[in-house]
């Protein structure tokens, strides 16, 4: 006896998609890459085919890559087509310095009032701990140095988890997709300064008072210890450039017009 009845096909894999999502990630972070890198020159106008020979992936991941960036801010889009790096000035770099302060303050404010417990603290707290081990030594190799930057970044990324906003989360992450603007910008640009290590440990106290306010509830407190907080790195940009030798470590510093005259 035949068997009636339509026949059930299992769903095809998502592997074009997930090839697409993939092409367009590469094509973002390399893109990234260069203009931060100086591989590109500011003048350059940024095109479609031309970008595409040298990322070697199709139009369509390009064509996205570069809408992201323009949402970024690191390009805009020329009234004859294609794209153009953007150029900032000193106070572009202290305004997006200043914002991303505003916008942390805000967090630190909504996490203290969230009240978290212990628990919820823990991944702030572990963040700190590592911290202090880094900061531990008299004298920081450039291996402390990235280490300092992905514990700071996960203090920072932890704290916006605290606040339990999508909204800060997603205006703070178009803040500091600029290469001077988040929270670890100028970290390897410090090493082999003299005041690197003072610098830090200021940076490190902060952290500290700005979790004990959160953990007691102080909510004005710990917006204004963050804002505070964000204000450190304009005074570490400062130090940077009149340093010459730690010039080439800062990424994106091609962008900053007339960097020279801070």
């Amino acid at each position: 006896m035949r068997r009636s009845g339509v026949s059930k096909r299992r769903p095809a894999e998502p592997k074009a998609q997930d090839s697409t999502m993939q092409q367009s990630t590469k094509a973002l972070l390399r893109l990234r890459q260069m203009i931060l890198g100086g591989e590109l020159d500011v003048d350059e106008r940024l095109s479609e085919p031309k970008l595409v020979e040298r990322i070697a992936v199709s139009r369509t991941p390009i064509r996205v890559a570069l809408v992201k960036l323009e949402h970024e801010g690191l390009i805009e889009a020329l009234p004859s087509g294609g794209y153009k790096i953007r150029v900032f000035n000193k106070q572009d770099v202290f305004d997006a310095i200043e914002l991303r302060g505003t916008l942390e303050g805000l967090a630190a404010r909504r996490a203290a009032e969230n009240r978290p417990t212990r628990r919820a603290l823990a991944g702030l707290a572990r963040a700190l701990t590592e911290l202090d081990d880094i900061l531990s030594g008299e004298t920081l190799s450039e291996d402390d140095f990235s280490r300092y930057m992905n514990a700071n970044a996960t203090f920072h990324d932890t704290l916006l988890d605290l606040a339990a906003s999508p909204v800060m989360r997603e205006a703070l992450a178009r803040t500091v997709a600029l290469p001077f603007a988040s929270p670890s910008a100028f970290v390897m640009a410090q090493a082999g300064l003299p005041e690197s290590h003072q610098i830090l440990h200021i940076a490190q106290y902060q952290h500290h008072r700005l979790y004990e306010a959160i953990e007691a509830g102080e909510s004005s407190r710990a917006e204004d210890l963050a804002r505070e907080h964000a204000r450190l790195a304009k005074r570490n940009l400062e130090i940077v450039l009149e340093q010459d030798p730690a010039v080439p470590n800062l990424p994106g510093l091609q962008l900053i017009k007339d960097a020279g005259a801070f």
